[in-house]
Protein backbone atom coordinates (compact mmCIF):
# COMPACT_ATOMS: atom_id res chain seq x y z
CA UNK A 1 0.00 0.00 0.00
CA UNK A 2 1.40 3.39 -0.98
CA UNK A 3 2.24 5.81 1.79
CA UNK A 4 0.11 8.90 2.06
CA UNK A 5 1.86 12.26 1.87
CA UNK A 6 0.91 13.09 5.44
CA UNK A 7 1.05 10.47 8.17
CA UNK A 8 0.14 10.68 11.80
CA UNK A 9 3.14 10.70 14.06
CA UNK A 10 3.43 7.56 16.21
CA UNK A 11 4.68 8.55 19.66
CA UNK A 12 7.07 5.80 20.69
CA UNK A 13 8.88 5.36 24.00
CA UNK A 14 12.23 3.59 24.12
CA UNK A 15 12.80 1.53 27.27
CA UNK A 16 16.24 -0.07 27.02
CA UNK A 17 17.81 -2.72 29.21
CA UNK A 18 19.45 -6.10 29.40
CA UNK A 19 16.16 -7.64 30.69
CA UNK A 20 18.10 -10.47 32.33
CA UNK A 21 15.46 -11.73 32.82
CA UNK A 22 12.50 -9.51 32.07
CA UNK A 23 10.25 -9.40 35.14
CA UNK A 24 6.92 -8.08 36.39
CA UNK A 25 8.51 -4.74 37.29
CA UNK A 26 9.63 -4.15 33.71
CA UNK A 27 6.22 -5.05 32.31
CA UNK A 28 4.22 -2.94 34.75
CA UNK A 29 6.58 -0.02 34.32
CA UNK A 30 6.25 -0.17 30.52
CA UNK A 31 2.46 -0.16 30.82
CA UNK A 32 2.50 2.77 33.22
CA UNK A 33 4.94 4.78 31.12
CA UNK A 34 2.77 4.18 28.08
CA UNK A 35 -0.03 6.09 29.80
CA UNK A 36 1.98 8.57 31.86
CA UNK A 37 4.03 9.79 28.88
CA UNK A 38 1.00 9.76 26.53
CA UNK A 39 2.65 7.36 24.11
CA UNK A 40 1.22 5.18 21.36
CA UNK A 41 3.78 2.42 21.93
CA UNK A 42 6.65 1.49 24.22
CA UNK A 43 9.50 -0.48 22.71
CA UNK A 44 11.56 -2.63 25.03
CA UNK A 45 15.01 -2.38 23.42
CA UNK A 46 16.86 -5.50 24.52
CA UNK A 47 20.50 -4.46 24.82
CA UNK A 48 23.04 -6.78 23.18
CA UNK A 49 25.90 -8.11 25.25
CA UNK A 50 28.87 -5.80 25.29
CA UNK A 51 31.70 -7.78 23.66
CA UNK A 52 34.25 -6.00 25.87
CA UNK A 53 32.42 -6.62 29.12
CA UNK A 54 32.18 -10.08 30.67
CA UNK A 55 28.91 -10.94 32.39
CA UNK A 56 28.84 -14.63 33.19
CA UNK A 57 25.19 -14.57 34.28
CA UNK A 58 23.92 -12.69 31.20
CA UNK A 59 21.85 -14.90 28.91
CA UNK A 60 22.62 -14.71 25.22
CA UNK A 61 20.87 -12.02 23.22
CA UNK A 62 18.34 -14.25 21.49
CA UNK A 63 17.18 -15.91 24.72
CA UNK A 64 16.67 -12.59 26.49
CA UNK A 65 14.72 -11.37 23.47
CA UNK A 66 12.62 -14.56 23.51
CA UNK A 67 11.77 -14.00 27.18
CA UNK A 68 10.93 -10.34 26.59
CA UNK A 69 8.67 -11.12 23.65
CA UNK A 70 6.90 -13.83 25.63
CA UNK A 71 6.35 -11.38 28.49
CA UNK A 72 4.59 -8.75 26.39
CA UNK A 73 2.98 -10.79 23.61
CA UNK A 74 -0.53 -10.02 24.88
CA UNK A 75 0.05 -6.49 26.15
CA UNK A 76 -1.29 -3.81 23.78
CA UNK A 77 1.16 -1.06 22.93
CA UNK A 78 4.27 -2.77 24.36
CA UNK A 79 6.74 -4.39 21.96
CA UNK A 80 10.03 -6.21 22.58
CA UNK A 81 12.61 -5.23 19.96
CA UNK A 82 15.94 -6.60 18.77
CA UNK A 83 16.77 -3.37 16.92
CA UNK A 84 20.09 -2.80 18.70
CA UNK A 85 21.24 -6.33 17.84
CA UNK A 86 21.82 -5.12 14.28
CA UNK A 87 23.79 -1.96 15.09
CA UNK A 88 27.57 -1.63 15.46
CA UNK A 89 28.91 -2.45 18.92
CA UNK A 90 28.96 -0.95 21.43
CA UNK A 91 25.46 0.49 21.07
CA UNK A 92 25.51 4.13 22.14
CA UNK A 93 22.08 5.63 22.76
CA UNK A 94 22.75 8.57 20.43
CA UNK A 95 23.67 6.22 17.56
CA UNK A 96 20.57 4.11 18.23
CA UNK A 97 18.33 7.19 18.20
CA UNK A 98 19.85 8.41 14.93
CA UNK A 99 19.39 5.03 13.28
CA UNK A 100 15.80 4.76 14.51
CA UNK A 101 14.95 8.25 13.27
CA UNK A 102 16.27 7.28 9.82
CA UNK A 103 14.46 3.94 9.67
CA UNK A 104 11.17 5.10 11.20
CA UNK A 105 10.53 8.71 10.10
CA UNK A 106 6.85 8.33 10.99
CA UNK A 107 7.71 7.92 14.67
CA UNK A 108 8.57 10.46 17.33
CA UNK A 109 10.84 8.83 19.89
CA UNK A 110 10.95 9.54 23.61
CA UNK A 111 13.78 8.13 25.71
CA UNK A 112 12.58 6.45 28.91
CA UNK A 113 15.25 6.20 31.60
CA UNK A 114 15.46 5.62 35.33
CA UNK A 115 16.47 8.23 37.86
CA UNK A 116 19.78 6.44 38.35
CA UNK A 117 20.63 6.82 34.66
CA UNK A 118 19.55 10.46 34.70
CA UNK A 119 22.04 11.11 37.51
CA UNK A 120 24.79 9.82 35.19
CA UNK A 121 23.38 11.31 32.02
CA UNK A 122 26.05 13.99 31.76
CA UNK A 123 28.58 11.23 31.08
CA UNK A 124 26.63 9.67 28.21
CA UNK A 125 28.06 9.82 24.70
CA UNK A 126 26.67 12.89 22.88
CA UNK A 127 24.30 13.60 25.78
CA UNK A 128 23.99 17.24 24.72
CA UNK A 129 22.74 16.21 21.27
CA UNK A 130 20.22 13.83 22.83
CA UNK A 131 18.90 16.64 25.03
CA UNK A 132 18.62 18.98 22.06
CA UNK A 133 16.81 16.56 19.77
CA UNK A 134 14.73 14.15 21.86
CA UNK A 135 12.24 14.17 24.70
CA UNK A 136 13.31 12.28 27.82
CA UNK A 137 10.96 10.91 30.46
CA UNK A 138 12.54 9.91 33.77
CA UNK A 139 10.92 7.29 36.01
CA UNK A 140 11.72 6.90 39.73
CA UNK A 141 14.31 4.45 40.99
CA UNK A 142 15.07 3.61 44.59
CA UNK A 143 17.86 5.71 46.07
CA UNK A 144 17.64 8.51 43.49
CA UNK A 145 16.07 11.94 43.76
CA UNK A 146 15.44 14.00 40.63
CA UNK A 147 15.24 17.77 41.07
CA UNK A 148 12.30 18.68 38.84
CA UNK A 149 13.12 22.39 39.01
CA UNK A 150 16.53 21.94 37.39
CA UNK A 151 15.51 19.76 34.44
CA UNK A 152 16.22 20.85 30.86
CA UNK A 153 13.20 21.85 28.72
CA UNK A 154 12.69 18.46 27.03
CA UNK A 155 13.07 16.36 30.19
CA UNK A 156 10.23 15.49 32.55
CA UNK A 157 9.62 13.17 35.47
CA UNK A 158 6.88 10.59 35.13
CA UNK A 159 4.50 9.96 37.97
CA UNK A 160 4.84 6.21 38.17
CA UNK A 161 4.94 4.03 41.25
CA UNK A 162 8.29 2.66 42.35
CA UNK A 163 8.48 -1.04 41.46
CA UNK A 164 11.28 -2.66 43.40
CA UNK A 165 12.08 -5.99 41.71
CA UNK A 166 15.68 -6.98 41.04
CA UNK A 167 16.90 -9.17 38.21
CA UNK A 168 19.87 -10.10 40.39
CA UNK A 169 17.52 -11.32 43.12
CA UNK A 170 15.58 -13.40 40.58
CA UNK A 171 18.75 -15.00 39.21
CA UNK A 172 19.97 -15.77 42.73
CA UNK A 173 16.63 -17.32 43.65
CA UNK A 174 16.68 -19.56 40.60
CA UNK A 175 20.27 -20.60 41.27
CA UNK A 176 19.49 -21.38 44.91
CA UNK A 177 16.28 -23.27 44.13
CA UNK A 178 14.02 -20.66 45.76
CA UNK A 179 10.61 -19.57 44.45
CA UNK A 180 10.82 -16.91 41.75
CA UNK A 181 7.68 -17.46 39.71
CA UNK A 182 5.78 -14.64 41.44
CA UNK A 183 8.35 -12.12 40.17
CA UNK A 184 8.07 -12.82 36.44
CA UNK A 185 5.20 -13.30 33.96
CA UNK A 186 3.94 -16.93 33.86
CA UNK A 187 5.12 -17.47 30.28
CA UNK A 188 8.62 -16.28 31.26
CA UNK A 189 8.73 -18.60 34.26
CA UNK A 190 7.70 -21.49 31.99
CA UNK A 191 10.56 -20.87 29.54
CA UNK A 192 13.10 -20.45 32.35
CA UNK A 193 12.04 -23.77 33.86
CA UNK A 194 11.84 -25.66 30.56
CA UNK A 195 15.24 -24.37 29.38
CA UNK A 196 16.84 -24.73 32.82
CA UNK A 197 18.12 -21.15 32.71
CA UNK A 198 20.28 -19.41 35.35
CA UNK A 199 21.21 -22.69 37.05
CA UNK A 200 24.91 -22.62 36.21
CA UNK A 201 27.53 -21.20 38.57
Amino acid sequence: MAKTEKQDIIRTGLFGGSFNPIHNGHVKLAQRMLKAAHLDEVWLLVTPQNPWKSQADLLDDDMRLRLARAAVENIPGVVASDYEFHLPKPSYTWDTLQALAHDFPERQFTLLIGGDNWERFGGWYEHDKILANYDIAVYPRRGTVVDKDSLPPRVRVLRTALIDISGTDIRNRIHDGLPFEHLVPPQVAKIIQEENLYKEE
